[in-house]
């Protein structure tokens, strides 16, 4: 063993050398065969003395010589060892009985923690959820080291979500940026006090797990559908470059107004997006999906006119706003499964927004929505539309100009609508 350390050592001191890269090969057989010839003397000089020491002639000189102990001597030694040994087993089945001992206690002591495609493991109190991981053996991915950076390690809570710590603003503002749903926790940070049920959102070769059912979750909240008017018409002749560089102007301009208001895109549609507002509860969802549409009527207007200033065509558009229960979840095929929403309210929002155009106005707010926001209906006039595949007519509020959606919501729309209409309406003559 020292003599491999040895030849390790030297070799990763000179490698750098060019005499000895040169020299390896030679070096490397001496390595091999030294410690191969000093074990064959060895056991050739072994075996001699073995054949002296038993021989008649020469074996009591050599007794004498080495002085070796006597027979009643070896019996001595014998029970010493053999004495030793016993002490020796019995501290070893102490310490074996402390070390299970103290596991026991420790799991008493310990937490569950069930993975939802893994194992069962007991974690100890303290620890957290990726320390727990990597002490019982579970895979578990943390490209950052579990310093809460990457958010690769993060975990969906199945179960006793309610039973754990609160994240700390750094985690929230970790899972916030990722989009994370309000269950999923960084496993770097969470110290878990109770027993838990996680899902792992990476796998270990870096893919996303497939999702499990409970992923999928049901909301009540306020979605946008948002679609270009004469699109096919207006890029009809044009070369795709500019087709595709008009879309990406016109959602540069309108995307920030829904991201701001605390809103995500679900999917762009072409032409079109569908937008969720997935906030903490109904209110906060619908307020946010008004503000978005006001201010995407406001962020249109001053795309408008730029379009206007470069002899373009004003772009038109037309919004569907509604608010009801949405199945959110991972849905498509595994490694290919977006996180979206489905549901009949996806349907009736659609079919909200298709509506605008026969209607002439730039959204159409449901009701739903506006009541869920706090406002004030009495005062507003109301439409009652009935929509080609929704069950039941849907009552909305019919906005000409999203732009003076506050204005009309607080019941000044008189003067301040037609005041903020007329460069548009003038734009989309």
């Amino acid at each position: 063993m020292v003599w491999v350390h040895a030849c390790i050592g030297l070799h990763m001191w000179l490698r750098v050398l060019p005499a000895w890269r040169r020299a390896q090969p030679v070096m490397v057989s001496l390595a091999t065969l030294i410690p191969a010839f000093a074990l064959a003397g060895f056991l050739v000089q072994g075996r001699i003395q073995y054949a002296r020491l038993f021989s008649p002639d020469e074996g009591p000189g050599l007794v004498a010589r080495y002085n070796m102990p006597s027979l009643p001597e070896f019996q001595t030694l014998i029970e010493l060892t053999t004495q030793g040994i016993a002490i020796f087993t019995a501290l070893l089945g102490l310490t074996l009985a402390i070390f299970l001992g103290r596991k026991y206690l420790g799991t008493r002591k310990s937490l569950r923690i069930r993975y939802v495609d893994g194992p069962e493991i007991q974690g100890r109190r303290g620890m957290t959820l990726l320390e727990m991981s990597r002490v019982t053996g579970v895979p578990h991915m943390a490209l950052c080291g579990g310093r809460g950076r990457c958010t690769t390690c993060r975990v969906v809570i199945e179960d006793g979500a309610d039973n754990v710590p609160q994240p700390s603003p750094q985690e929230t503002a970790s899972l916030r940026a990722v989009n994370a749903p309000p269950n999923a926790r960084l496993a770097c940070q969470l110290r878990p006090t109770e027993p838990i049920t996680v899902l792992r959102v990476f796998r270990t070769d870096g893919r996303r797990a497939r999702a499990h059912e409970s992923l999928g979750k049901e909301r009540r909240l306020a979605i946008l559908f948002l679609d270009m008017r004469g699109f096919t018409a207006r890029t009809t002749g044009q070369l795709p470059y500019d087709v595709v560089f008009l879309l990406n102007r016109f959602f540069d301009a309108i995307v920030p107004s829904i991201t701001g208001a605390g809103g995500t895109i679900d999917k762009y549609l072409g032409d079109g997006l569908l937008a969720v507002f997935e906030l903490g509860d109904e209110r906060a969802s619908a307020l946010a999906a008004l503000d978005a549409a006001a201010g995407i009527g406001s962020a249109l207007h001053i795309f408008n006119q730029t379009l206007i200033a470069e002899k373009a065509r004003p772009v038109a558009i037309g919004m569907g706003l509604h608010l009801g229960d949405l199945v959110l979840g991972e849905i498509g095929a595994a490694d290919n499964a977006p996180r979206t929403i489905i549901g009949d309210t996806v349907n009736a929002t659609s079919r909200l927004e298709a509506k605008t155009k026969e209607l002439g106005v730039e959204a159409l707010i449901s009701r739903a929505l506006l009541e869920a926001a706090g406002k004030d209906i009495t005062s507003l006039d109301l439409v009652e539309l009935q929509l080609r595949g929704v069950a039941h007519p849907i009552s909305a509020l019919a906005v000409e100009k999203a732009a003076t959606l506050p204005a009309l919501l607080s019941g000044d729309a008189g003067t301040t609508q037609g005041a903020d209409n007329r460069p548009a309406s003038a734009s989309g003559a």
